[in-house]
């Protein structure tokens, strides 16, 4: 019972932070970002970043990072990208950092963006490591919208497919994928210095996670989570629901209404 009344207050509470972050869209910023595979790279070394795609919840402007658009403008070739990968991606997050840091008071949802694997603290490493000094965003401005689904639909709200949950609840939802690479997809663009197409899925991804931000927000968002899944079944469960849905509300207070009406009617 402990664990049910837990997950009721957790889940109340990520709802009213994502209502919170709703009401104040803009200042709230997407953040996705493509980069070098993690699971093969044999030394140690942090991935290396291809592109970074940030997009202002309210207004969908976006902005956008990547090493073949600094290149471009560079006028060097996309052959000539992986002998001075270094030196492009260290100006590339000189860029990031530089947007990041006049956005203080701004609110940061992601995607599993939580270690040095894969993460803020995986694109700060990689930036130092290039003899950089980034601008680090407080853990109280990001808002993981993987974990927060978890908590509002509980575990199985989507099958765990091998391109992942986030491409399976897109999936789920119809919502357009086209350009949105797998993880094994990512990594295999990445070898073949097809950068153009890694930048490409970075920003559909992030107007995927834009999709489902809205529709969980709505109310629209289809899940494969049961009743019981999300709400338990502890009777303060049964409180949260009808509150969550007003129309349930509607009916129970008819239901009384309507009975209170027979007794009295059988009065007379």
């Amino acid at each position: 019972m402990a664990s049910e009344l837990l997950r009721i207050k957790k889940r109340k509470e990520t709802r009213q932070e994502m209502i919170s972050l709703y009401e104040k869209s803009d200042q709230v910023l997407l953040i996705h970002y493509s980069c070098e595979s993690f699971y093969d790279i044999k030394d140690g070394r942090t991935p290396r970043v291809t592109s970074i795609a940030v997009r202002n919840l309210k207004t969908a402007q976006t902005e956008s990072f990547s090493v073949h658009k600094i290149a471009e403008r560079s006028d060097i070739s996309i052959n000539d990208i992986p002998a001075r990968y270094d030196e492009l991606e260290k100006k590339m997050l000189e860029e990031f950092f530089e947007f990041i840091k006049y956005r203080q008071t701004f609110h940061f949802v992601h995607w599993n963006m939580r270690d040095g694997a894969y993460g803020f603290s995986a694109i700060e490493h990689r930036f130092q490591a290039l003899g950089g000094d980034p601008y680090k965003i407080q853990d109280d401005k990001k808002t993981d919208l993987a974990r927060a689904l978890i908590s509002l639909f509980g575990r199985q709200y989507v099958g765990h497919s091998k391109a992942g949950r986030f491409l399976a609840i897109v999936e789920l939802n119809k919502i357009t994928d086209k350009d949105a690479l797998t993880g094994k997809e990512e990594a295999d663009a990445f070898e073949a210095g097809e950068y153009v197409q890694l930048h490409r899925s970075t920003l559909r991804k992030i107007d995927c996670m834009s999709n489902i931000f809205e529709r969980t927000i709505d109310g629209s968002l289809i899940t494969n989570a049961s009743w019981q899944d999300q709400y338990g079944i502890h009777p303060k469960a049964l409180i949260e629901y009808v509150r969550d849905h007003w129309l349930w509300s509607v009916v129970v207070i008819i239901a009384i209404v309507s009975g209170l009406v027979g007794k009295i009617a059988g009065l007379f």
